[in-house]
């Protein structure tokens, strides 16, 4: 593989309020070539080869946000759009890793980069499986499914679980740990298709319901006759409001995200909170790398891959959503995260 001297990036020129715009005077991003800067000791020069595609991407470049509200930096202006990746390494001044290795880092939509090597995640094998996995089930979203269910929300066996964007990354690995691995009573998934109910129905989850059936609201009460003990929350908005009333008292809430509210200029308030004050409802946010940080990450992975191979959890291609996409049409393939167009996790394979 040839060292190239330009690449090509895709830059934050103008931060969104609402819907990022793909084009026209106010386009969110721009592609841009720049020179390739010098190979240092303790680097390596990556080629991007898949990118992660995250709903917590859109709020790292919302429009005048406070930073100090952000758990990471926000994108900066007119700074390269920040996405982790699988790369390959296409030259290295590191001991760690040999031309033609795959490791997880955070390049960006770029073409290529250049990376700290001590910054990198290896990808050991993973026999049978695609290392895009290393983004999703074995990434981040199964890390954050598998703290947000088992150390937040304190799921175990005499509990109904209802878990919302459960046919999506980290929804879908949210259902079988609650199911397969921590046995709990009962699980509700909710999604926005009927084919996707079935999948989710497929992985484990006792019943699924279609949130854009007209009847959705019914449905949902009579599968929460009793109430339920915890409710996984990935979409914020009013199905959370919702939910607020059929919650038990004293159950508990993981707070994991809010796509229906990310490109909304205008968030609509909820109706229900009293209900937490009346029913001692547990709300808490998290984030997964905040225990990653701990040093529990690597663990965590071991334990899935464990459970994956134990027949446990369903791992494989139907976990993912993989897009062919030209360099120029990344933000393309990263704007169906807002149209419920993946399955399981979003991937942007560059061809």
């Amino acid at each position: 593989m040839a060292i190239p001297t330009e690449i090509r990036q895709w830059i934050l020129t103008n931060k969104p309020t609402g819907l990022p715009e793909l084009s026209g005077p106010n386009q969110t991003f721009t592609l841009k070539t720049t020179s390739l800067p010098s190979l240092k000791d303790n680097q390596v020069l990556v080629k991007s080869i898949y990118l992660s595609n995250d709903p917590a991407q859109r709020g790292w470049i919302t429009k005048d946000v406070d930073p100090e509200r952000l758990y990471v930096p926000p994108v900066e202006q007119d700074g390269v759009m920040r996405a982790r990746s699988v790369a390959e390494v296409v030259e290295s001044k590191s001991s760690k890793y040999n031309k033609g290795d795959k490791l997880v880092a955070t390049t960006g939509w770029a073409e290529y980069s250049i990376q700290d090597a001590d910054k990198c995640q290896a990808c050991a094998d993973l026999p049978g499986l695609s290392v895009t996995h290393y983004l999703g089930a074995f990434g981040l979203t199964g890390l954050t499914a598998y703290y947000g269910t088992k150390i937040i929300a304190r799921a175990g066996k005499e509990d109904t679980v209802v878990v919302s964007g459960a046919a999506g990354a980290t929804g879908s690995m949210v259902v079988q740990i609650a199911k397969k691995l921590l046995g709990c009573k009962r699980v509700v998934g909710i999604a926005g298709n009927d084919d996707k109910c079935k999948w989710v129905e497929n992985l484990g989850a006792d019943l699924c319901l279609n949130y854009k059936m007209g009847n959705f609201k019914q449905d949902l009460i009579r599968a929460t006759d009793g109430y339920v003990d915890v409710y996984f929350d990935n979409v914020g908005g009013e199905i959370l409001d919702l939910m607020l009333t059929r919650m038990k008292k004293d159950g508990r809430v993981a707070a994991c995200g809010a796509i229906t509210d990310y490109n909304r200029s205008e968030k609509p308030g909820l109706k229900n909170w009293f209900e937490v004050i009346s029913n001692r409802i547990e709300i808490k946010g998290f984030i997964a790398s905040d225990f990653v940080a701990q040093g529990k990450g690597p663990e965590t992975v071991k334990e899935l891959v464990t459970a994956v191979k134990e027949g446990k959890i369903k791992v494989g291609d139907e976990n993912e959503t993989v897009v062919d996409t030209k360099f120029e049409d990344v933000p393309k393939t990263w704007m169906l995260l807002f149209e419920g167009a993946n399955t399981g996790k979003l991937i942007t394979k560059l061809v």
